[in-house]
């Protein structure tokens, strides 16, 4: 059975590189072993999973069939092990300062170029451009709207996608040049100096993003950006009998990414208003109804109102034993993407007479002969 890599490094599938080696990072710098409560297993199994996800096409694969393979037929992983970074050994790092690194050297950029010289693969890099956030937000509701399912309509401040380039960024009919930072490479090679000797680093270009090329005519509006910040309009479609605490996700209804880099998701919270009448648990609802004692006695019809507004009559049964809530099939609250309903719970409480005269006392003193 293969391991679960986003597991390993505590994100999410999908998550955009930038957060993926962020939480590289954080739990290299956790469990190195010659750290204190550092933990070599551990150790070596954060940098593997980073191997393979911080690889654009290793990651594909592993995406897809759970395992990636080596051009050599076997697997990426799992064979060699820490090993297959070229006799690479966690023990180099005994004299590793943790608090600053070594000859001012950032601990995360050193296992990065690690990786890219022994493990990280070939192949030029694409460009890549940062993936727009989550954004997670709450609407309050009725629980009439719940009831009944509304289209509510969410106003927000974010970023979103420059509308006078399409995203991109750029004028598309102006053309490109060679990017005069790489040359057309898409990449540079960066020499740095660690603890471990120089190594030489071979990063995206920045300027170009790894396309090779330059816009001839970015957008005036967002600069170059692909994104504005400004008011965004999302609806949300809540559909009827949905729960208090309940999130709705939508694809794409967050922040926009950078030169069409894509857009992040929207969370919704649901959060119910408490109604003046009714009381909900689940799908049922409960609800106080105060009678006369003689409506309850001589079995009168009862008159109610269900929560969306509809009037209905019912009887109580003679022996109903008003302790305990009186059942109302399917006149609750909607099942969530089910047309049923839950039911209605009515608890009764009698009226009383205030003052009784002498002939309703010698009425009261038949019936008790009678029970």
């Amino acid at each position: 059975m293969s391991k679960d890599y986003y597991s390993i490094l505590g994100v999410v599938r999908g998550a955009p590189p930038e957060e993926i080696k962020k939480a590289y990072r954080k739990l290299a710098h956790q469990y190195h072993p010659d750290k204190a409560g550092g933990d070599e297993k551990k150790f070596k199994e954060i940098n593997e999973a980073y191997q393979i996800l911080s690889h654009k096409e290793k990651r594909a694969q592993y995406d897809q069939f759970g395992t990636t393979f080596s051009a050599q037929g076997g697997p990426a992983y799992g064979g060699e092990g820490f090993s297959g970074f070229g006799g690479f050994n966690p023990s180099d790092f005994q004299n590793w300062n943790f608090q600053g690194g070594v000859d001012g050297g950032d601990f995360g950029d050193i296992f990065e170029t690690i990786f890219e010289q022994f493990g990280g693969g070939g192949g030029r890099r694409r460009q890549t451009y940062q993936h727009g956030s989550d954004i997670e937000t709450r609407i309050e509701l009725t629980l009439e709207e719940v009831f009944f399912g509304i289209k509510h309509e969410l106003k927000f401040k974010t970023h979103i996608s420059c509308k006078d380039c399409g995203g991109i960024g750029h004028d598309v009919s102006k053309g490109f040049s060679t990017c005069t930072k790489c040359n057309g490479k898409g990449e540079i090679r960066v020499e740095k100096k660690t603890f471990f000797g120089n190594f030489a680093q071979v990063k995206v270009c920045d300027i170009c993003s790894g396309r090779g090329q330059t816009p001839n005519k970015i957008c005036s509006v967002c600069k170059g950006n692909g994104r504005i910040t400004d008011v965004k309009e999302v609806t949300v479609d809540v559909a009827p009998g949905v729960e208090d605490g309940q999130v709705i996700k939508i694809k794409g209804g967050g922040e926009a990414g950078e030169r069409g880099g894509g857009s992040g998701d929207l969370y919704v919270n649901i959060r119910i208003k408490p109604h003046a009448i009714f009381k909900r648990k689940k799908s049922d609802l409960y609800v106080n109804k105060e009678i006369k004692v003689t409506d309850a006695l001589l079995g009168k019809k009862i008159k109610i109102q269900e929560i969306n507004e509809t009037p209905f009559e019912f009887f109580i049964p003679p022996d109903f034993n008003f302790d305990g809530p009186f059942k109302v099939s399917g006149r609750g609250m909607p099942h969530l993407g089910s047309p049923s309903r839950g039911d209605l719970y009515i608890h009764f409480s009698l009226k009383m007479p205030k003052r009784l005269s002498k002939k309703a006392k010698e009425l009261l003193e038949d019936l008790e002969k009678e029970l």
